[in-house]
């Protein structure tokens, strides 16, 4: 994992005139997963929406595969192989799962890749396959997530940035997902993970940094964040604002 894929310097963003990520600047790594954790109202959503033209860019620089992809538009993101799973609404509810996958799969040519890509998907999502005929509306939470990653996975990204996939999740459905994630890298998909529980995703991931206030307070390897003392006096009020460090 020597090759950045993905490189943001220096980034200022947020919407209208309000400005709330200041200077912020990160790099991911062909086929590796980085956290991007911090309280609630740090700016870490806010940070990856700005690098797909859901959030105002207002300074700083984005290469993906070393082309200046700064403002880019979100459609023109998927194409260039960068996929997104948003927090809410992420799925098609009236839809049912293979239905939703099919949408996912708009930007596929020819019938045989759209049928080897849910193939695919099946296999590395089996819970899915089983409830293929159910509207995702039926779904619980975990199994919603699973479909939003899913029908993102169907575009055949090459960077993935997943904005609190564990939001709302009792344990055993986030460790589900987390055991997909893991999965998904080792297809060599790089994949970028905005979330406030910072072991559970520090677990999976090979590097971090983390947020608060909308300014990156520290950055490192996966290991030496996770023995860190996530503690209100080391962040000034991290977990007074919502961290969760279980």
């Amino acid at each position: 994992m020597t090759d950045n894929i993905f490189v943001a310097e220096n980034i200022d963003a947020g919407y209208g005139d309000a400005t709330i990520v200041q200077g912020v600047s990160i790099r991911i790594a062909e086929g590796e997963i980085i956290g991007i954790i911090g309280p609630n109202g740090s700016g870490k959503s806010t940070l990856i929406k700005s690098f797909l033209g859901f959030a105002r860019l207002f300074k700083g620089r984005v290469f993906f595969h070393g082309k200046d992809i700064s403002g880019i538009a979100p459609n023109r993101a998927v194409d260039l192989g960068i996929g997104y799973v948003p927090q809410i609404d992420n799925v098609f509810p009236n839809l049912t799962i293979a239905e939703n996958l099919d949408m996912g799969a708009y930007h596929r040519k020819g019938g045989a890749s759209i049928k080897a890509g849910i193939a695919e998907i099946y296999e590395m999502f089996p819970e899915l396959e089983a409830r293929k005929s159910s509207p995702a509306g039926n779904l619980s939470g975990g199994e919603r997530q699973m479909v939003a990653i899913a029908r993102a996975m169907m575009a055949q990204p090459k960077l993935l940035f997943l904005d609190e996939p564990l939001a709302s999740l009792s344990p055993k459905p986030a460790s589900v997902i987390l055991s997909k994630m893991k999965a998904i890298k080792e297809n060599g998909i790089a994949i970028a993970i905005v979330e406030q529980n910072v072991k559970r995703v520090l677990s999976v991931s090979n590097r971090g940094y983390v947020l608060v206030n909308g300014t990156c307070v520290m950055e490192g390897d996966a290991d030496s964040l996770f023995a860190e003392d996530f503690s209100e006096q080391r962040f000034l009020g991290l977990e007074g604002k919502g961290i969760n460090s279980n």
